[in-house]
């Protein structure tokens, strides 16, 4: 059989008169045009021409025509090569996450879809006693971008534990502070029953007011901040859908009726000054330089007035210094649409009112400071 080269490219390729001989090509074995075996291999056009120039897939000629067979793309298909080409290698330059290229550059898209399990499921019983859970699958998205496995990460509003469960399904190291002593059990009780017993021993679960609790951590010990805060007092605002959702299904409505509670502060001047200096920033101190913090926010209405909240946080929060060195910058909002929710007709028929079915998440990195 003779190896001939294509173009000076090395292409290696069988002449079919020569395979013919050997009564082997165009009598039983499919033949497979290019663009086909690229799609079969899913492998774009360069590498799927580094493979066939490296030999690991013959290309056969027929005339003009140019085949593969496909008994050898499913021979390939079983090999080590192939796997490293289809899920990709971790550049050993990637110091942020444990992600290969092919799995880095979805998660860069400005928005993803909110994942839930469904109210039904067993593992959705805890979370949604919460007034305002968000799931854990969400921020495994952020969790898996912005760490690697063993690191460090803090969530000074810990809810019903969706971050530290995140962190124990991915092999990460939650610190969670909660101030509502039922939250914070109950977090610690939904690792237990959802994810194995003892494996909330693996984290730190904090009970007590994080405008305190932080305080008491070391500059620069976390690798990644993640959570979604109070939006002022929203959840004190009986609208028809807390109504319909939770009032009618005994559910609770509020954070808690502790005075510390930021979700039950009256001002909303106060409610932010409180949250950015005392929580955000305290947490950006927290946070090792080099490393990222994401907020998940909602905008929200105040009776006839539409507050901006994530507009807010970004003004007050981007550029600002760091006790201790360094300061945040913005690097990106991504939209976490929320398109399974059910529309309510506010406003009909007089005026727009918004049905709000997204949130922002806040992307800030903590960085040295530019002179």
């Amino acid at each position: 059989m003779e190896q001939l080269s294509l173009a000076g490219l090395g292409f290696k390729i069988v002449a079919d008169e020569d395979k013919k001989n050997k009564g082997k090509v165009g009598d039983s074995e499919e033949r497979i045009s290019g663009s086909k075996a690229m799609q079969i291999l899913e492998l774009s056009r360069h590498s799927f021409d580094k493979v066939v120039k490296a030999g690991s897939l013959t290309q056969y000629i027929d005339g003009k025509k140019k085949y593969y067979l496909l008994s050898e793309l499913k021979a390939f298909m079983t090999t080590d090569e192939y796997k490293e080409l289809s899920e990709g290698t971790v550049d050993k330059r990637n110091s942020l996450n444990d992600l290969t290229g092919k799995d880095w550059l979805p998660e860069t898209k400005s928005f993803f879809y909110q994942k839930g399990l469904g109210a039904d499921s067993p593992d959705a019983q805890i979370e949604k006693l919460h007034p305002a859970p968000y799931s854990f699958q969400d921020i495994g998205h952020l969790v898996r971008f912005f760490t690697k496995k063993g690191m460090r990460v803090l969530d000074p509003f810990g809810g019903v534990g969706s971050t530290a469960k995140a962190c124990e399904i991915d092999g990460r190291i939650c610190t969670s502070i909660e101030l509502s002593p039922k939250w914070h059990q109950l977090s610690i009780e939904r690792l237990e029953k959802e994810v194995g017993e003892g494996t909330s021993k693996n984290h730190t679960f904090i009970n007590g007011d994080s405008c305190e609790e932080l305080l008491k951590l070391e500059n620069k010990s976390v690798d990644f901040v993640v959570t979604s805060p109070p939006y002022w007092g929203i959840l004190n605002k009986l609208d028809q859908k807390v109504i319909k959702n939770r009032v009618n299904n005994n559910l609770e409505t509020k954070y808690s009726e502790d005075k510390k509670d930021l979700g039950n502060i009256a001002d909303y001047e106060e409610f932010l000054d409180l949250l950015i200096n005392k929580v955000f920033l305290e947490c950006a101190r927290v946070l090792r330089m080099g490393k990222y913090m994401a907020l998940v926010v909602s905008d929200f209405r105040d009776k006839s007035d539409f507050i901006s909240f994530h507009a807010d946080l970004i003004s007050r929060m981007n550029k600002h210094d760091i006790v201790g060195g360094g300061c945040l910058n913005l690097q990106g909002i991504k939209i976490l649409l929320q398109n399974h929710k059910s529309l309510l007709p506010y406003g009909y028929p007089f005026a727009y009112v918004e049905n709000i079915h997204h949130q922002y998440i806040l992307i800030f990195k903590k960085e040295v400071k530019r002179k």
